[in-house]
């Protein structure tokens, strides 16, 4: 098996994903990999913000503008080199996570996506899915769902 080259982990700025941040750091870390840090986020405008706290639902506080963006990377870039990570680009993207995260990882040819566990065992989660089993279902690479959330 060969070492992961490019590392995509997806960030709202919840404890909870600061942990996925932080095991995505380390694996980057022993596999020398660019670790890419995102976070997906709805412009401000006002229907902006009615559409995305139609499609976040109860999530709704997590990512309006980018000014809160641009914060929720900088504390991930911080975790990710404190966890071992060398090489972390930080990327902000517009649209709701499982589209966002997975045209990324396309994008940057990434070969490992990891994710928080966060949503799965919700009702919600349950009954409509969520982010991580979504990723899970329709990723083109490896996934990685660390469990953040018990």
């Amino acid at each position: 098996m060969t070492a992961y080259r490019t590392i995509v982990v997806g960030t709202d700025g919840s404890d909870s994903s600061y942990v996925a941040v932080e095991k995505a750091g380390a694996l980057a870390g022993v596999s020398v990999a660019t670790l890419v840090v995102a976070c997906a986020y709805y412009p401000t405008g006002e229907r902006d913000v009615a559409a995305a706290t139609d499609a976040l639902k109860e999530e709704a506080y997590q990512v309006r503008g980018s000014a809160p963006t641009n914060e929720i990377l900088r504390i991930a870039r911080e975790k990710a080199f404190a966890a071992g990570a060398a090489d972390v680009v930080e990327r902000a993207i517009v649209g709701e996570p499982v589209d966002s995260l997975l045209s990324l990882v396309e994008e940057v040819d990434a070969d490992l996506l990891v994710v928080g566990n966060r949503g799965l065992n919700t009702l919600a989660g349950r009954l409509l899915g969520s982010v991580p089993s979504d990723l899970a279902r329709k990723s083109s690479s490896d996934v990685l769902i660390v469990h953040t959330v018990r």
